[in-house]
């Protein structure tokens, strides 16, 4: 038996997080087939919900699955998903693509033209290898609806800032490590800045606060100022709709 094949063995992995959460982990790595995996689980539990459950928190390679004891005991709900485990599939139809406009540069941009410096390439290059891919939602979390951000052309893999700065506002589009990002509130953040999109991730006043959610698929849309003017408008009226497609 190899390494690899070891590793994969010890998984599914369940496990109890306090008394009233449980842990599903499907892998030990951070890749798109393991993330399918764990969207899939939670949407079959938002659809066939159990008895108990209150709540599910997709991330990277697991799920957290938050319930009340005194409806459904741990050792029970972990044998249900261990059963859920082995028939989950991604339900087709249910994966959504997003395409979201995007001004580079500029003042929340800052790091655009530095960062082409870093990269021997010119700014309208990086703009266009940036937008030239399509990025799956891994995640939400870090705080209220930022998204991380996987399929960053490797060529723009970059570390953090070894200093922080203290606050970034929302909107921006980032770049940290092999993760892209885009921002739903203002604050401190070490990621390197290109941009920023006139849609809102968080909105607490709409129906579904997080515009996000993890398995969608983003394209980014580079836009000029007039558009952008334009959109801005829109999103501060509340008329600025999102363009989805079903996928």
């Amino acid at each position: 038996m190899t390494v690899h094949d070891s590793a994969l063995s010890r998984f599914p992995r369940i496990a109890a997080c306090g008394d009233s959460a449980i842990v599903v982990e499907l892998s030990d790595q951070i890749d798109e087939a393991t993330n399918i995996r764990v969207v899939a689980l939670a949407a079959d539990l938002a659809a066939q919900p159990i008895e108990g459950v209150v709540e599910t928190v997709p991330t990277y390679r697991s799920l957290l699955v938050v319930y009340n004891p005194t409806i459904v005991r741990g050792h029970t709900l972990t044998d249900l998903l261990r059963t859920r485990l082995m028939d989950t599939t991604e339900a087709i139809g249910s994966a959504r693509r997003i395409v979201v406009p995007v001004v580079y540069g500029g003042p929340v941009g800052m790091d655009l033209d530095e960062l082409a410096d870093m990269k021997e390439m010119s700014a309208d290059a990086l703009v266009a290898l940036h937008a030239s891919v399509e990025y799956r939602v891994y995640m939400i979390g870090f705080a209220p609806g930022f998204a991380y951000l996987g399929g960053l052309p490797e060529l723009l893999h970059t570390p953090r800032l070894a200093v922080p700065r203290q606050r970034i506002e929302a909107s921006a589009i980032g770049i940290g490590g092999k993760q892209a990002s885009i921002n739903s509130v203002p604050g401190p953040s070490g990621w390197r800045f290109i941009g920023r999109t006139p849609l809102k991730l968080f909105d607490p006043t709409r129906k579904e606060p997080f515009l996000l959610r993890a398995g969608d698929r983003v394209r980014f849309r580079p836009v000029l100022a007039e558009e952008a003017s334009a959109l801005d408008a829109a999103s501060a009226d509340g008329t600025l709709a999102a363009e989805w497609e079903t996928l």
